[in-house]
C-alpha cells in the first residue's frame, strides 16, 4: 500500500490548485468545483479563500484569485526545481561566509533560510557553499552581513557527500513518484503530489560529473509535472 500523506486542508487545496496554474488566476467557481472534487465542500473552500487574502496568501481581482508576494516567491523557487536550472560547470564553487555577529536569532534563522532557497549548504556554522553551476541570481551576495567568495575544492565528490544525503534524497523522491503512481483517488493523490514538490524544492541541483549514475530528479519533475496538467483538467472539467 502507498504510504500516503494526509488530506489537505482547504487552504492548502485552493493553494495547491493556483500554485499549479500559475501564473493564470482561478475564479472562485473554478476553484470551488475543483475543491469539490477533492473532498472539500464549496462552502469550506470560500471561507478558505477568504481567510487566505486576508493572510495575504492570496489576492483577489474581481471574480478571480492569484497568488500573494510570498507565494510568488515560492512559486519561482519551485519553477526552479521543476525546470532545468543549470549552467555549464567550470569547477568552481559559491561561499558566503557570515562575517557579523551579534544578530538575533531571528536574523540568524531568516538568513539560514534565504541561503537553503539558494539550495546552498553550511560546511561549518557561518560557512556556507555550493557547485556554481546554476543560472539564477546569488542574491544573498547583498547581504551586508556576508562576504562571498568562488572556490574550487581539491575533493568536490567527498565535499558533496559530506553537505548531502543524496541517497536519503533519492529514496524519498522514488517512494514519493511510486505513491503519487498508485493513489488513485484525487484527495489523497493531491497531498501526495504536494509533498513531491515539496521534496523538488530541496533538490541540491547539483552537476551532473557529481551526482549518482541514477540519480532520479528526471523522473520526479516529469512525474510532477504530467499531475499538474491532470489538476488542471480536473479544475476545469
Amino acid at each position: 500500500m502507498p504510504h500516503t500523506p494526509p488530506t489537505l486542508s482547504a487552504r492548502s487545496v485552493a493553494l495547491s490548485l493556483l500554485l499549479g496554474s500559475h501564473p493564470d488566476p482561478m475564479s472562485s467557481a473554478v476553484l470551488t468545483h475543483a475543491g469539490e472534487h477533492l473532498g472539500v465542500p464549496s462552502a469550506t473552500t470560500r471561507v478558505a479563500l477568504t481567510r487566505a487574502v486576508a493572510a495575504g496568501d492570496l489576492v483577489r481581482r474581481g471574480s478571480e484569485y492569484g497568488l500573494g508576494e510570498r507565494l510568488v516567491r515560492r512559486q519561482r523557487r519551485q519553477d526552479e526545481a521543476v525546470r532545468d536550472a543549470e549552467k555549464p560547470w567550470d569547477g568552481s564553487w559559491e561561499m558566503a561566509v557570515v562575517v557579523v555577529a551579534g544578530r538575533t536569532a531571528a536574523d540568524r534563522a531568516a538568513l539560514r533560510g534565504e541561503l537553503a532557497a539558494h539550495r546552498l549548504a553550511e560546511l561549518r556554522e557561518g560557512v556556507w557553499t555550493r557547485p556554481a553551476n546554476l543560472r539564477r541570481t546569488p542574491r544573498y551576495g547583498e547581504d551586508p552581513v556576508l562576504r562571498t567568495f568562488r572556490a574550487e575544492p581539491d575533493e568536490p565528490a567527498e565535499l558533496v557527500r559530506s553537505l548531502w544525503d543524496l541517497d536519503a534524497w533519492a529514496t524519498e523522491g522514488r517512494r514519493l513518484l511510486d505513491d503519487l503512481r498508485r493513489t488513485p483517488d484525487p484527495a489523497p493523490r493531491l497531498a501526495v503530489a504536494a509533498a513531491l514538490v515539496r521534496h523538488l524544492a530541496s533538490d541540491p541541483l547539483l552537476p551532473p560529473q557529481l551526482l549518482p549514475a541514477d540519480w532520479p530528479s528526471e523522473d520526479l519533475r516529469a512525474g510532477y509535472a504530467s499531475y499538474q496538467a491532470e489538476l488542471r483538467v480536473l479544475a476545469l472539467s
